[in-house]
């Protein structure tokens, strides 16, 4: 074996390339941290000193930019790793999950039954198949949310017919 013929023997790392839809995520998330901040800057000073309601959207967009920069920094040196092809149905059942969300609480359903359409959708967008279960299940609990909200901390919460009678 000659020097020439033994780099042919030694295992290729596989060639590395610039990530595209890692530096769309990238722009995505610093995209995000920049509209945080600027509505923050919107939002009225009620504080004289200290911190005021801006700070929390702040410290967000600080995380968001830690985000984007190393996602940035790993899609140039093409370390992300390979994506799986997607299934398209559990992303369109959270999707409606949220509409019927915003759709029932427009319409005056209430917190109860908006949640509770929430919570049934991504159980099943996440496998499951127990949808009269899940539907009990998440009638208890954001029934349970409702009174703690509305009964132990006096906050309220989008009010319809299932509120109205506790």
């Amino acid at each position: 074996m000659t020097p020439d013929t033994a780099s042919d023997n030694l295992p290729r790392e596989p060639a590395r390339r610039i990530d595209r839809a890692g530096l769309a995520i990238a722009a995505a998330l610093a995209v995000l941290a920049a509209v945080l901040v600027w509505d923050a800057s919107k939002l009225p000073a009620t504080t004289m000193y200290g911190m005021g309601p801006e700070a929390m959207p702040i410290v967000i967009a600080v995380g968001l930019v830690i985000l984007a920069a190393g996602n940035l920094i790993d899609a140039l040196r093409g370390r992300l790793p390979p994506r799986e092809s997607m299934d398209p149905k559990p992303v369109w059942l959270i999707i409606g999950g949220l509409a019927l969300l915003i759709g029932i609480i427009g319409f005056g359903g209430g917190f109860i039954l908006a949640t509770s359409a929430l919570f049934v959708t991504t159980s099943a967008a996440f496998g499951r198949r127990a949808v009269a279960a899940d539907t009990v299940i998440a009638l208890a609990i954001t029934t349970l949310i409702y009174l703690a909200f509305d009964k132990l901390l006096t906050l309220s919460l989008p009010a319809g017919p299932l509120e109205r009678l506790l």
